[in-house]
Formats: C-alpha cells, structure tokens, sequence
C-alpha cells in the first residue's frame, strides 16, 4: 500500500498492509476456491466416493476457518478435539492445548457428520488422510477457479485466516495464539503499516486519549532512542515537526511495551507538571525537556493560573502554576516564554498496530 494521507477517524484493520513474500486468498479468490471445493464435492455419486470426498470437504473447510497447519488437523483425533461449548476445536498435546473456535454452522455440520453412519466408521481418524493425496486435490481445485499452486494449498489457507482475522479486527496477539505461532516476529509480516498509515493511526488514537484523559498535553511521535539499565529507561521521541520529548520509565515498563526505536508513540504530560519560564536569563534545571512557545492567554484564579502557548509548529502547551508564580512572571499574550517538565513526568502510551 502506497504512503498516502488518510483522512478521517482511521483503525489499524481498515490500513494495513501484508508482505509480499506472504501467499493469501482475497475475498473472491477465497469464494471461488470454496466454490469449486464444494461443486467437486457434490458432483460425487458412488457411496465410496460420497465419503471419501465428504471427507476432503470438512478437512478443507476446518484448515480455512482454524488457519491451522496441514499436520495439525490431520493429527487430529476427532472423538475428543471438538468441545461442544463455544464450538471450539482443540490442537496439540494435553499439556499444552490451543483452543480454536470455530463458526457455529460449521461446527454443526462437522459433528453431524462425525455422529452420522459416514463418520462412525472412521471415528479417531476421521481426518487422517495422506497430506500428498490433500494436496494434489487442493491443486485441481484450484485449477479450476483459476488458482496457481501457491494459492491453492493448506498455508495460503492458513495465511488467509490470519489476514481475514486482521482486518475483521482481532488484535495481531491474539491471531498469533490463534495460529500457534512462538513469536509475533512470525505474525509480523501479515500486517504491515507505510509511514503514513502508522502517523495516521497513531493521531486517531492521540484525538481518542485526549478525550479519555485529564492529561493536556500530548506529541505523537516515533521512537529514535532507547537507553535502559536494570531499573529505568530514558526513551527520546521525536514528532514529525522535529520537537523532542525526553521520557524516563521502568526498563521492565519499556520491556513490556515494546518501545524500541522506530515505535510510534504518544507523550503526554498532566499541565500541573508544566512549569513556564521567562527565555531571559533562564536558570539552570534538571529538566530535560524545555519547549519554546509564544503565550496565546494566560486565565486566572486566585489559586492558580493557566498559561496556554504555541510551539514554532503549532502545537499547544498547557501548564498550571500558582498564581503567585504568574504574578511574578507577570506573563501575558505574545511573551515568549520555555514550558519545562522532568523526564520523569512524562507518560507514554504506545499503539498496537
């Protein structure tokens, strides 16, 4: 998918893009090949060969809704894979079980077989078949929708439930568990972000925080620098107009949310935290992060004061001070002032793209 500009609100699903080297069925590829399955499937007239091909169909249909690998589902041992609750199908071994739900029709349509004079004779084996024989079948299929072998096989099937999955929503993590994949470097390449679709999604998500917290100020922006040691974290961020926002969290925090360079993330920093100084004869701080603004107005009270300013790129800053400090600032409209906050007042919120 090209870098273009996305207007609107904007949801990682709606955007994404997947790897070239990734081998998978769009919509209609994806009926056709059904499609033939099915026509193939019916067009059986002997008894041997109503099972036999019966047999290939539900295989067919298990692998495209389970994204499950060949091997697994031909391992299967249909007399206790099948939980009736929630209509799941169970994968791998009794220590470690992956539960896989299945859509509700089709979970009727395998167990009405497998209780049926079909599938009685066969139950515990139902789907051991040879892999070769599946294969060649999925091949002729696939001849007949027009399908090149790398589309009509066992993993564009598979690949093409996790990419179904991703745009229907479902969190990459959660296909990851679904797939049975050990890494989301694994996952990765079924759902890959431009530039400008990450930027994109990562402003729809500041607009949406901005309503569900009490925090003023937010950067959206990209990760370019990560400095750990055992206990804590300096992360630098950097927005698309270039202002820097230094952070310091937990290294256990940083693990956790995966922040490493080229992250997109949001900072935020609660106004109470935002001190504002003269740009004359600036004293020397511990503040690592010091922004330079023109004061747009300063409100009030006899407790406190607000300052809100304009950053050179139009971004605005918001810090509460006492009303005293205001007074003897004695800032107005079109000062020139530096909003200062510790690293340690910033909180950043990452995105899962």
């Amino acid at each position: 998918m090209n870098d273009t500009k996305i207007s609107g609100k904007v949801s990682p699903q709606d955007v994404f893009s997947v790897s070239d080297e990734v081998n998978y069925l769009e919509p209609s590829q994806l009926a056709g090949f059904e499609k033939s399955f099915l026509q193939w499937k019916n067009a059986a007239s002997r008894a041997d060969s109503v099972r036999a091909r019966g047999r290939m169909w539900l295989l067919f249909l298990l692998l495209r809704h389970s994204g499950a690998r060949l091997g697994e589902v031909l391992a299967l041992d249909d007399s206790c894979a099948f939980e009736a609750e929630g209509s799941v199908v169970c994968f791998g071994r009794t220590d470690r079980v992956r539960r896989v739900p299945l859509p509700d029709d089709l979970f009727s349509e395998i167990t009405e077989v497998l209780e049926s004079p079909m599938g009685c004779g066969l139950r515990g084996q139902f789907f051991h078949v040879d892999p070769g024989y599946f294969r060649r079948i999925c091949y002729a299929r696939g001849r007949e929708c027009g399908l090149p072998k790398a589309l009509a096989c066992p993993r564009a099937l598979r690949n093409t439930r996790a990419v179904e999955l991703l745009r229907g929503g479902v969190p990459i993590t959660v296909v990851k568990e679904i797939l049975g994949q050990s890494s989301l470097n694994l996952t990765a390449g079924f759902q890959q972000f431009s530039q400008g679709e990450a930027a994109s999604i990562v402003r729809t998500a500041q607009q949406a925080m901005c309503k569900q917290t009490s925090a003023r100020n937010a950067f959206v922006g990209t990760v370019i620098d990560v400095e750990r040691d055992s206990i804590m974290s300096q992360v630098v961020m950097e927005t698309r107009t270039g202002v820097r926002i230094s952070a310091v969290i937990t290294t256990e925090s940083q693990r956790n949310l995966k922040i490493v360079p080229g992250s997109p993330v949001i900072a935020t920093i609660k106004a109470p935290l935002v001190n504002v100084l003269a740009c004359d004869g600036l004293p020397a701080g511990s503040a690592r992060n010091r922004l330079r603004a023109t004061v747009l107005r300063a409100t009030h009270s006899p407790v406190l004061s607000e300052v809100i300013g304009r950053l050179d790129d139009g971004t605005e800053v918001c810090a509460l001070i006492s009303a005293e400090s205001a007074k003897n600032l004695a800032v107005e409209s079109g000062d020139e002032v530096e909003f200062w906050f510790k690293a340690l007042s910033v909180v950043l919120n990452t995105v899962q793209l």
